[in-house]
C-alpha cells in the first residue's frame, strides 16, 4: 500500500472551516480555538503546500484557484466522514440482559427457543442464571427471573407462567402398574442444597399415598432435575417430577405415569422489578418468554 502524503488533519479542519465561512472568526468559533489559532494552522497548511490558498483582505477571505479546489475536495471528503460517522453511531448498542431461573426450566423449556430471542432482538445478549434460590432482580447478579413460589413477591411483577403438577414417572420397560409395586423399584430424588424452598418430594407424596412397605429415604438423590430425569428415562427407579418439565418425555412415551396420586406445587412464575415494567429490554424478553411453545398462559399487560 502506498504511503499517503497528507497535511496534519487539523490544519485540514481549519482551512475548510474558514474557507466555507470566509472568516478565520467564525471558523474558530465552530471549532472551538481561537481566530489566531485558525490562521497559525491555514498559514501552516499554505507552506507545506508551496501555494497560497487565500487572498487575504480586511475582515474577509478570499480563496486562492487553488484554494477552491482543496475546499471543494475536503468539503466532499469531510461530508462523508460525517455520514459514516452518523450512521455508525446511530447503529444499535448492545444489551446484556440476564435471566435466572431453575436448570430445568433453562435447559429443557428455554435453551431450546433462543433462536427465537436472537431473531427477534439481535440486539440483546442472554445470559442464564441458573439456580433454585431466588437472586437479587438488581441489575447486577440478574434483571428477570423464573420461579416457582405463590407469586406474592414485594416490588416486583408476577406473570403466571404454568401449573407445576407432581406425578410419579418411569419408564415403561420398567413394567410399572400397581401402586403396591413401587417399594420394589429404586425411588428417584431430587434435592437441591442451599435452596430456601424444595419442590416436593416422596416424604410429602407418601403421607397420601400411605404405600406399605415403601421406603422413602432409599434410592437415588440427584441435585439437578435433568439428571434426575435422565435417570428415570435410563430404567433406574421412579421420580417424582413436574409434569410439565417432562411433557416430551410423556408424548414421546418414554416415560409413563404409571398410577397416583399427583400433586399440584407452586406454579412458575416469570418476574421482574415493577420499576422496569416499561424497559424495552425487559419487555422484550418478556415477550419471548410468552412466545415460547408449551404451556403458557394468555396474558394480558
Amino acid at each position: 500500500m502506498n504511503h499517503r502524503r497528507l497535511p496534519s488533519l487539523s490544519s485540514l479542519r481549519a482551512f475548510e472551516a474558514a474557507a466555507r465561512h470566509e472568516s478565520a472568526k467564525q471558523a474558530a468559533q465552530e471549532l472551538s480555538v481561537t481566530a489566531t489559532a485558525i490562521s497559525h494552522q491555514v498559514r501552516g497548511l499554505e507552506e507545506a503546500l508551496g501555494v497560497s490558498l487565500f487572498l487575504r483582505k480586511p475582515r474577509q477571505l478570499k480563496l486562492t484557484p487553488q484554494g477552491r479546489e482543496l475546499q471543494q475536495v475536503l468539503e466532499a471528503a469531510f461530508d462523508s466522514i460525517s455520514s459514516v460517522v452518523e450512521r455508525l453511531s446511530a447503529a444499535p448498542v448492545r444489551q446484556t440482559i440476564t435471566l435466572s431461573t431453575t436448570p430445568a426450566v433453562a435447559v429443557r423449556w428455554l435453551l431450546p427457543w433462543v433462536c427465537l430471542l436472537r431473531d427477534s432482538h439481535p440486539d440483546i445478549d442472554l445470559r442464564i442464571h441458573a439456580s433454585h434460590e431466588p437472586v437479587p432482580l438488581d441489575g447486577v447478579t440478574a434483571d428477570i427471573a423464573i420461579r416457582y413460589g405463590d407469586g406474592r413477591w414485594p416490588g416486583l411483577v408476577a406473570e403466571k407462567l404454568f401449573d407445576n403438577t407432581f406425578i410419579p414417572t418411569c419408564s415403561p420397560r420398567l413394567g410399572l402398574h400397581e401402586v403396591e409395586q413401587l417399594p420394589l423399584h429404586p425411588l428417584i430424588h431430587f434435592s437441591s442444597q442451599g435452596a430456601i424452598s424444595s419442590p416436593l418430594d416422596w416424604a410429602t407424596w407418601q403421607k397420601e399415598a400411605k404405600v406399605p412397605g415403601l421406603d422413602v429415604s432409599a434410592g437415588l438423590v440427584f441435585s439437578d432435575e435433568t439428571h434426575a430425569i435422565s435417570a428415570a428415562v435410563g430404567e433406574q427407579g421412579v421420580a417424582l417430577m413436574s409434569r410439565q418439565l417432562i411433557q416430551d418425555e410423556l408424548e414421546e412415551g418414554r416415560l409413563v405415569q404409571p398410577f397416583g396420586p399427583e400433586f399440584e406445587g407452586k406454579p412458575f412464575f416469570l418476574v421482574y422489578p415493577e420499576s422496569r415494567r416499561h424497559d424495552p429490554a425487559i419487555q422484550a424478553i418478556r415477550d419471548w418468554v410468552l412466545a415460547v411453545p408449551g404451556g403458557l398462559c394468555t396474558l394480558t399487560r
